[in-house]
């Protein structure tokens, strides 16, 4: 179907509602048209996100009706078994959550489908926690993560509680697409799925046995019992959906000093209290670090808007709080629980962390110094799960810790996706312990790791390119990247060039190349002689193009020097493409 053509249905047809024919009339913008309807809402490995409104390139129930279909054909697939498992469904904090939720759980009942439904806004990990705690064969999650209240989305994740492996994706997506017509998909009824049995609310009863399974991951439990009331936090869930899991968690383990950002504890889909509810972003922590200073709080601590990924920022000797990165977090957590399972003796030899490609390198290096194994993945939270799996079916490795760069950690076997409630506790247990036992703030042991092993710095750049044009434009700049040998930046030798899409890497110095076993993704990455890089991708959630930025040097100023020399090196690089 035309452009025209789809959206004369979608304005005409009585399937689609009169609050959507309505929105749909009242466009003039013949580009607006044209983005809402000249493609679907792809739906990739992870499921869909998007912008909320009318069109088959928005979230809508219509969108959600459609790829639900397409789910519920799969898990049909798997027969009454399958069916008799069923799925999860959690939801977050955003514009039409809920409902989106809930037209995907009537549908798959309409295929005969066991449903389970949160009673309220839940955090992603907990619905990953829940496909394995149920034994269901897939979950959906309704949320868009951090990104601006204009969107959502919807993730599907399979038995295993990750994220649905590509070949499953796949087939998913086969059945959406071998569906061309958009109408005569109706959910059952609220009140016929209940009568039939097949949508079963749920709630308290999944959360006590998750948090039992959090509280166990404690390395120093009686530390946290005795102390935890010494160690002042203060916890923003910016209106999401951790403020109740992150804060029991807490207090069961013993840190009753939490004091939530009342601004920004209930659901709000406006997010009105931030620009966009990302822990990344320093006005994230603006109210935080007023609640911090009138308490003067050890660790300000925040969820985004599913409780995935964790922000924090440290109150320095000084008194005044600096956020960490991502990475920074990471290294923390990885220093942490390596050290102190040496110490305790419960370092397994088979012991292994799993990072994205996308993350420092100085986790290699920590993980090297204890003899623990790193692998490497690429980005995206689903491919450490992935690994995870394949090392826990393989018995070759045991699974210590996991993160990237982008605020996502997880710690355990029993979620597979990035826990910011698991975060929010073992980041807490290791300010307490650093703290109470060795005197030290997390500055300090930051400090002590840079000496060790050499400054690292990072950081990122983003080029927001949006719709049909910023795809094309991103192609752009993938394909001129690809044609260029760049062997040197700011005066540093490239050692290493690796294109993930073709997958095959070359080493400069040899000149020799060699395949690379990760899976295909339109990745670019360049390594630096003697540690850091430079990497690009699109991203796959959002419609930019990420540059990611890591540097080492002997010194702080000389990181923070060749950081800022190799930014605008490679971002002028990418104003030359875009101008020609």
């Amino acid at each position: 179907m035309s452009i025209q053509d789809r959206y004369r249905l979608w304005t005409e047809d009585p399937y689609f509602d009169e609050e959507t024919r309505q929105e749909l009339r009242e466009i003039t913008d013949p580009q607006e048209i044209e983005d809402r309807f000249y493609t679907d809402l792809e739906f990739g490995t992870g499921g869909l996100r998007g912008i909320i409104g009318a069109g088959t390139n928005r979230m809508n129930k219509y969108v959600i009706r459609k790829v639900t279909q397409g789910l519920a054909e799969c898990v049909c697939d798997h027969g009454q078994e399958g069916m008799r498992r069923g799925v999860v469904i959690a939801y977050d904090s955003r514009r039409y959550s809920p409902e989106f939720a809930l037209e995907a759980a009537l549908v798959l009942a309409k295929n005969g489908i066991k449903v389970y439904l949160f009673d309220a806004l839940r955090p992603t990990p907990e619905l990953s926690f829940t496909v394995r705690h149920l034994r269901a064969l897939a979950g959906i999650v309704v949320t868009a993560s951090h990104n601006p209240k204009i969107y959502n989305g919807y993730k599907v994740y399979w038995d295993d509680g990750g994220q649905v492996p590509p070949v499953k994706a796949d087939q998913i997506l086969a059945r959406i697409e071998a569906r061309e017509s958009w109408l005569g998909i109706e959910p059952l009824s609220l009140k016929e799925a209940k009568r039939c049995g097949l949508l079963q609310i749920i709630g308290e009863e999944i959360d006590k046995p998750y948090l039992a399974c959090v509280r166990k991951l404690a390395l120093y439990p009686d530390l946290d019992k005795q102390k935890g009331k010494e160690l002042s936090i203060v916890y923003t869930p910016l209106h999401g959906a951790g403020n109740i899991l992150v804060r029991r968690a807490l207090s069961e383990l013993g840190f009753s000093s939490v004091n939530v950002v009342l601004e920004q504890e209930h659901p709000d889909p406006e997010f009105t209290t931030v620009p966009y509810p990302n822990p990344e972003i320093p006005a994230t922590f603006e109210l935080a670090r007023k609640y911090g200073n009138a308490v003067k709080a050890d660790l300000l601590l925040a969820t985004d808007p599913d409780a995935d990924r964790l922000g924090v920022a440290l109150r320095t000797p000084q008194g005044d709080y600096i956020q960490l990165t991502g990475n920074q977090i990471g290294i923390l957590l990885t220093y942490y629980i390596l050290s102190q399972k040496k110490a305790l003796g419960t370092l397994p030899g088979n012991a292994t962390i799993i990072k994205t490609v996308a993350s420092t390198d100085l986790a290699d290096e920590v993980a090297r110094y204890f003899n623990v194994q790193v692998e490497n993945v690429l980005t995206g939270f689903k491919f450490i799960a992935e690994k995870e799996k394949e090392m826990e079916e393989g018995g070759w490795g045991t699974f210590e810790f996991g993160f990237e760069e982008s605020y996502g950690y997880l710690v355990g076997d029993f979620v597979r996706d990035k826990d910011g409630i698991i975060a929010s506790v073992i980041l807490a247990e290791a300010a307490l312990y650093y703290k109470q036992i060795e005197g030290r703030n997390f500055f300090a042991v930051l400090e002590s790791i840079y000496q060790q092993f050499g400054y690292y710095l990072d950081d990122q750049e983003s080029l927001a390119l949006e719709g049909k044009l910023g795809k094309e434009e991103m192609a752009l700049i993938m394909d001129s990247l690809r044609q260029e040998e760049i062997h040197e930046l700011c005066g540093m030798s490239i050692e290493r060039f690796d294109d993930y899409e073709l997958r095959i890497g070359k080493n400069f110095e040899t000149g020799q190349t060699y395949p690379l076993k990760l899976p295909r993704s339109n990745v670019l990455r360049y390594s630096f002689a003697g540690g850091g890089f430079v990497m690009v991708r699109p991203s796959g959630t959002e419609p930019k193009i990420k540059f990611y930025f890591s540097v080492k040097a002997d010194t702080l100023a000389g990181a923070e020097d060749f950081l800022r020399k190799v930014k605008e090196d490679v971002m002028q690089r990418i104003n030359q493409i875009r101008s020609v």
